[in-house]
């Protein structure tokens, strides 16, 4: 089980990832980020999501689908921002 710092942390980085690329790291980016395994990586992304973010994975697997208020995905929702067009509204 991930501690509570971890956490923030995890939650920080998918944060920061979404706001600068308008993509959602892999577990893998997590785990090169926070400097632990692989594993930890996802498992903290998984605890992440089991603490009631408002988000998802991609059903059946270790990809972030949403991100709130941001989607992975397209979806209808184009957000723009001076004049750049690359994040997906929830």
């Amino acid at each position: 089980m991930s501690d509570l710092t971890a956490l923030n942390k995890t939650h920080y980085f998918i944060m920061k990832r979404m706001v600068d690329t308008g993509q959602a790291p892999h577990y893998t980016e997590i785990a090169k980020e926070l400097e632990v395994s692989m594993e930890e990586g996802r498992q903290n992304l998984r605890e992440l999501f089991s603490k009631g973010i408002p988000g998802w994975l991609a059903p059946g697997t270790d990809f972030i689908a949403s991100f709130a208020p941001f989607n992975n995905q397209p979806t209808q929702f184009r957000i723009t921002i001076d004049r750049q067009q690359k994040w997906f509204g929830q």
